[in-house]
């Protein structure tokens, strides 16, 4: 996606609103004109890959096409937020690809204020598809957890997390959050991450710290285009209320969902598709 619709509060990218699908050859294209070895692919922010369902599964085909890039299924990880309706059919898909899903909360309050945009799923259908997936497909997957101290952090959590996951075929990836504008959720530390973790072991999950890179450099899903673009008139407030995606727009899956879009005054990309034109003329 350029421009993400989702709204997360601790991410950059929804800051800049939502702007339109890559088409599987945008998407390919990437891995492509990379021009190294590549070893595995991750489908992740910026945007959320479920919701340009169509492309994301027609790119997978071209990306492990014996005639094309050859690319081995094992290498391949989507990551998504989990819009249920998207989670059901990705799990008929017959592609046995890597999955991880975003969770970072247990209770559907908390996952409200982190993901408003989100309201409409039910965590625990979320929950539901996810492990239904790696049941259907016999795969690990990867429950993504953002650790926020005082929210997401409670005996309440680690008892819902083990309540979820314990027995199944599930790794817990716990994250460091790289620093935004938004205030409302703090940068743990170490300690604390390490404490976290060793509760959820304690609770019997299988649980692996992932290691935050490109913090000094704010380089996190959205910050490096937030501050290519600052002075722009792109929207800045760190509410996603203030944003205006459509997410029921997306749910269709036509490549072209910039329709009901064109009306924002300036999308996030606006400097660089001027320098563009100027180079031209």
């Amino acid at each position: 996606m350029v421009g993400c619709p989702v709204g997360c509060i601790f991410c950059a990218s929804g800051k800049n609103g939502f702007i339109r699908n890559l088409s599987p050859a945008e998407i390919v294209q990437q891995i492509v004109l990379l021009k190294e070895r590549v070893n595995r692919i991750v489908f992740m922010g910026m945007g959320e890959p479920l919701f340009n369902y169509d492309n994301l599964i027609k790119s997978i085909h071209i990306l492990r096409d014996r005639n094309g890039l050859n690319f081995p299924t094992d290498g391949i990880n989507v990551s998504t937020v989990g819009p249920v309706e998207q989670l059901k059919r990705l799990r008929e898909e017959h592609l046995k690809i890597q999955f991880t899903l975003s969770l970072h909360a247990t209770d559907q309050a908390t996952r409200n204020m982190i993901m408003p945009h989100m309201k409409s799923n039910s965590i625990h259908s979320v929950v539901e598809a996810a492990l239904s997936y790696s049941e259907r497909h016999n795969r690990k997957i990867t429950i993504a957890y953002l650790l926020a101290p005082g929210i997401n952090d409670r005996a309440s959590d680690v008892r819902q997390l083990g309540k979820w996951f314990r027995g199944k075929n599930v790794l817990i990836n716990l994250l460091q959050y790289n620093e935004t504008a938004c205030k409302r959720i703090k940068r743990p530390n170490k300690q604390q991450l390490v404490a976290f973790k060793i509760r959820l072991e304690e609770a019997g999950l299988e649980v692996k710290l992932r290691e935050s890179r490109g913090n000094r450099i704010k380089a996190a899903c959205g910050q490096l285009v937030s501050d290519y673009n600052k002075g722009n008139d792109a929207p800045t407030s760190d509410s996603p209320e203030k944003m205006s995606p459509v997410i029921h727009k997306l749910s269709d899956n036509k490549a072209d969902t910039t329709r009901g879009i064109r009306k924002e005054k300036r999308h996030p990309f606006a400097k660089h598709k001027a320098k563009r034109k100027r180079k031209k003329n």
